[in-house]
């Protein structure tokens, strides 16, 4: 058999070496180290998705939020800090918040909007205004006019309660009766000889005088219990008296107290109907100052409300800021983030503490949430995050959909509360969110989330890559100074950049393009930057960037390892000389994490007579997917349109990945199973030095696929650790040209004449390379060419139809059954 010349005959089929890697040019960026070169601000290649958040950031209407979605490490959270930044400070500061009690439903705490920064100042002015009364009102209490009026009234209700008395005593005693004093109470006694009569005595009268006695004495009893009975009334009038002195002494200091503070507040309406309400409570409850705790410490702040506790006497005048923006520290609104977005913490909470085994709350413990600092701002959330804690996401729904900030525990949503809790007041909302995720959450959202759209009417969708050229390669070098002095890196050679932007080209599967994904290239530099400092350099090399790549490569390239040894121990069997028919080199990928690697495939084929019937082997034991499913398809549609259209389909054939035990998805093989089942019905052997990737079509054209040069090089490992011979390469669609960004190893045994890649446009072009023998064309007779790879298959698909129609005439069914 003779094979298609290779490159060092001078076969055009085969791309150049200076094709297979475009390399930089280091000469070309114009510095000889990125030591003093000004890095580009700009984020390259993301205009579209800047004008997007540019627009979100800028826009009054309430449901432009926005979804971020674009691949990881491209810059996305930097960008969208730094845009949402610079609006920020355009913006005016925002209000501060703050929760006080509500003296008529103490369970509804009121919530107060209050100018940037003056919250924590009217906190500090409540506290001294209620460490002032502290002090003032026990003293007033203890001053020579407060007892000397306390005194009057307790002589005069003392006079009053004394009086009727005496005069009832006087009475009885005219009658002979004596009103006596007893622990209990008072009691009446009839007098004898001038004593008060004793039971013994009472006794040994006569009949008559006892019953003399008796009827004075009841008589005298009703009217002392009808003299009695005013003592309740007395006692209530006596203490509404005090509590009124109470009152008018505890005004006095309150009011001048509290005229201090609204004066200092004046001009917010709802913190003045707040200090009244609380004037009238401190006059009604003055009492509560006087109490004083055993053993108080001296300090600016009395002991009942410097003690953090719910039942505090002192906490129903607190002040709870929620959030606070001084003007002298802020420069307009806020951009907040949440790590861990759980309904607490984005709409806030409440708090409890236990006492005596029981949980209680006050709305000093109500504490905020991230969109009540970024109230008026920017709120950055991680889409994932948010939507893996349990009802966050409704919860931050709710509250765009509302433009209010109600507190709700999860308790509560779950109706597993059992305590006494609060119902805080909403706070008015207005925040832009910004959602940052991958693309197939922000597409699962719109499609399964009816609110989504109406929400989130912005998407800022970032680019993967960004198109190679003289200005883009200038740029991209700035850029990696820029990440350099940021990181603290040596400065990098020119040589070391441009070996960072080919490695760009690379992870972009595209020689034409850079990847966006700038941070794969930061965490590189990182690394090659410690090897420089190790060998004591005071710049990063090419040498340094080289091994970073390399040493990257092998601490992901185990499994990579333990596959190739199997190969060259033949335990996977893989041939890389010789020829055979009906098998062919596939070419995948397997992908762990990140990082992915090309390994060869043995892929089989076999035919015979049959009634049409294609077996995928892969596929009938449910290891093949949908997308390797397809490809066999298209296989048997090939075949139908172009061989032996005049006769039925009589073949019965089996395709295989040898050796494969895993999952097999794709349609990147469907040419190699092609070339194989051609091989098979030609008899035509293929050539093993050669691998083969690419899709095919129905018309025979072959297709570009993923993973190019992961698969070449995964080929060209294999034949270099046997042995290059010269012959061996590999197949692509000569669509994938354009992706080629090899090793250099690769290159360089290419340059040498030792390996090959060769692009195919159709199967035609590939099969005549694999089998030696050209594919043929149809003649003006409508035949192919007899020796030809599709005369031969022609040729062998009618002689199965005539075999099969022989086999009817007979009664027979061409699988050997009865007809």
């Amino acid at each position: 058999m003779t094979h298609a010349p290779d490159q060092s005959d001078g076969d055009p089929a085969a791309l150049k070496p200076e094709a297979l890697r475009r390399t930089c040019d280091p000469a070309r960026l114009g510095f000889d180290t990125t030591d003093g070169l000004t890095s580009d601000p700009a984020l390259l290649g993301q205009d579209r998705a800047m004008e997007a958040i540019n627009l979100s950031a800028a826009i009054a209407r309430k449901e432009f939020n926005l979804f971020v979605l674009g691949p990881e490490g491209s810059g996305r959270h930097h960008a969208v800090m730094t845009l949402l930044g610079e609006a920020a400070r355009k913006r005016p500061v925002p209000s501060d918040w703050i929760y006080v009690n509500n003296f008529d439903a103490p369970h509804r705490p009121h919530a107060i909007e209050m100018p940037p920064g003056s919250a924590p100042r009217f906190k500090s002015a409540m506290q001294d205004l209620v460490d002032d009364l502290a002090h003032e009102i026990p003293a007033m209490f203890e001053s020579e006019e407060y007892q000397a009026q306390a005194r009057a009234i307790n002589e005069e209700f003392g006079e009053r309660h004394e009086t009727p008395i005496s005069e009832f005593a006087e009475e009885a005693l005219k009658q002979e009766v004596a009103l006596l004093r007893t622990p209990v109470g008072f009691m009446l006694a009839a007098i004898v000889d001038g004593k008060p009569i004793t039971p013994e005595v009472y006794n040994k009268l006569d009949p008559e005088k006892r019953e003399e006695i008796d009827a004075k004495v009841h008589a005298l009893e009703e009217r002392l219990a009808e003299i009695l009975k005013l003592g309740p009334n007395l006692e209530k009038e006596h203490r509404q008296r005090m509590e009124k002195l109470h009152a008018s002494m505890a005004e006095k200091a309150v009011s001048t107290r509290m005229k201090e503070v609204l004066t200092e507040f004046a001009g917010i309406p709802k913190v003045a109907d707040y200090l009244e309400n609380t004037r009238n409570d401190m006059i009604s409850n003055a009492e509560v100052f006087l109490i004083r705790p055993e053993n108080e410490s001296d300090g600016p702040f009395p002991q009942a409300i410097r003690k953090y506790h719910s039942e505090s006497q002192f906490d129903r005048y607190a002040v709870n800021v929620m959030v606070s923006h001084a003007e002298e520290d802020s420069a307009g609104a806020s951009v907040v983030t949440e790590d861990l977005p759980t309904i607490g913490h984005l709409n806030g909470r409440i708090e409890y503490l236990s006492q005596m085994g029981t949980l209680v709350t006050n709305f000093t413990l109500i504490k905020p949430g991230a969109l009540h600092r970024a109230n008026q701002g920017f709120l950055v959330l991680d889409a994932r995050q948010v939507l893996s804690e349990p009802y966050a996401w409704d919860a931050l729904k709710r509250c765009l959909q509302t433009r209010a900030i109600t507190i709700t525990s999860m308790a509560d949503r779950l109706g597993l509360s059992s305590t006494i809790s609060l119902e805080p007041d909403p706070i008015p909302l207005d925040v832009r969110v910004v959602l940052i995720g991958d693309r197939k959450l922000h597409m699962l959202l719109q499609l399964l989330d009816p609110d989504f759209d109406d929400l989130f009417k912005l998407q800022a969708d970032f680019e993967d890559d960004l198109p190679r050229d003289d200005d883009s390669t200038g740029r991209y070098a700035r850029v990696i100074a820029g990440h350099a002095d940021r990181l603290g890196l040596l400065p990098l050679t020119a040589g070391a950049v441009a070996a960072v932007l080919d490695h760009a080209v690379r992870l972009a599967d595209d020689a034409s393009k850079f990847t966006l994904r700038i941070s794969a290239l930061a965490d590189m530099m990182s690394e090659a930057d410690q090897y420089a400092r190790q060998a004591g350099r005071d710049t990063v090399t090419e040498a340094e960037i080289a091994r970073a790549i390399a040493q990257a490569d092998r601490r992901a390239s185990r499994i990579r390892d333990r596959i190739h040894e199997a190969t060259m121990r033949d335990t996977i069997m893989i041939d890389t000389v010789g020829s055979a028919v009906g098998q062919i080199n596939g070419l995948s990928v397997l992908g762990i994490g990140k990082y992915s690697f090309g390994r060869p495939a043995r892929i089989s084929a076999t035919v015979r007579m049959g009634s049409g019937k294609f077996i995928d082997i892969e596929r009938e034991v449910e290891l093949g997917g949908p997308l390797h499913s397809k490809g066999v398809l298209i296989l048997s549609g090939f075949l139908a349109s172009r061989f032996a259209r005049d006769v039925p389909m009589s073949l019965q054939a089996s395709l295989v990945f040898e050796q494969s035990y895993g999952g097999v998805d794709g349609d990147s093989a469907s040419s190699a199973e092609l070339y194989a089942l051609l091989s098979a019905l030609s008899g035509l052997p293929l050539r093993q030095d050669l691998a083969v990737t690419g899709s095919v079509s129905q018309t025979g054209l072959v297709q570009a696929i993923g993973g190019v040069n992961e698969k070449i090089e995964g080929f060209f490992d294999l034949c270099n650790a046997r042995g290059l011979s010269g012959t061996q390469g590999v197949l692509i669609p000569a669509a994938n040209s354009q992706n080629l960004m090899l090793r250099a190893e690769v290159v360089e045994a290419a340059a040498a004449g030792r390996f090959h890649v060769y692009p195919v446009k159709t199967i035609d072009q590939g099969i005549a390379i694999l089998t030696g023998t050209a594919a043929g064309e149809r003649g003006p007779d409508g035949t192919f060419p007899e020796n030809s790879v599709n005369g031969r298959v022609e040729s062998r698909l009618r002689r199965f139809a005539e075999d099969r129609r022989r086999f009817a005439a007979r009664g027979e069914s061409p699988d050997g059954g009865g007809a």
